[in-house]
């Protein structure tokens, strides 16, 4: 193997991807993964801390994300509109890379470990926009609602964009999501 490869991470994240589909999570060893993508463990290790972060290691990247976009909301937005105005921004990263985020989202259903740190790292974004919401002016209790019911939007317009056959954008979806909300609460 070579020193350097380009574009380890995404290949490390790919052979990771189809390992997971192929064989199940528990299966699948970091030698492996490293070995499909023609690196090294070592260079799997400089990526990632384990096999599960290669599922999670956009987790800090989509909550700095959507703390931009409730901070860069309009003023006068309310606590609910400046979360969905952040939802339907971040939707650009995953219509990027839609069909690893599908792969993604089968291995993690279909195990019991990855679902709950799944769970734990969307607890940890609904906190994370309570707390944007909180930055600018929000009380607690409301902060806290609109974070926990933007990431129930996201959640939902997720499963839809992730089977959408027409490849709508996931703005669509999370807008369409909270017009139902919207449409129910009244």
């Amino acid at each position: 193997m070579s020193r350097w490869e380009p574009n380890a991470r995404g290949r490390l994240e790919q052979a990771a991807l189809a390992l997971y589909r192929e064989r199940g999570f528990e299966q699948v060893t970091v030698a492996e993964i490293a070995g499909r993508a023609g690196l090294t463990e070592r260079t799997f290790f400089r990526h990632y801390a384990d096999k599960r972060e290669v599922l999670f290691a956009g987790s800090a990247a989509l909550q700095e994300l959507l703390v931009r976009g409730v901070a860069e909301a309009p003023a006068d937005a309310s606590p609910i509109a400046a979360v969905v105005a952040a939802l339907a921004a971040a939707g650009e990263q995953f219509d990027a890379r839609r069909d690893l985020a599908r792969q993604r989202q089968v291995v993690i259903e279909t195990n019991q470990e990855l679902l709950e740190r799944e769970l734990v790292k969307l607890a940890t974004l609904a906190e994370a926009l309570a707390g944007a919401l909180r930055g600018r002016g929000v009380a607690a209790p409301a902060a806290d609602l609109a974070g926990q019911v933007g990431i129930a939007l996201l959640r939902v317009a997720f499963v839809r964009w992730a089977a959408d056959a027409d490849d709508r954008r996931l703005e669509t979806h999370v807008r369409a999501a909270f017009a139902e909300l919207r449409d129910e609460l009244r």
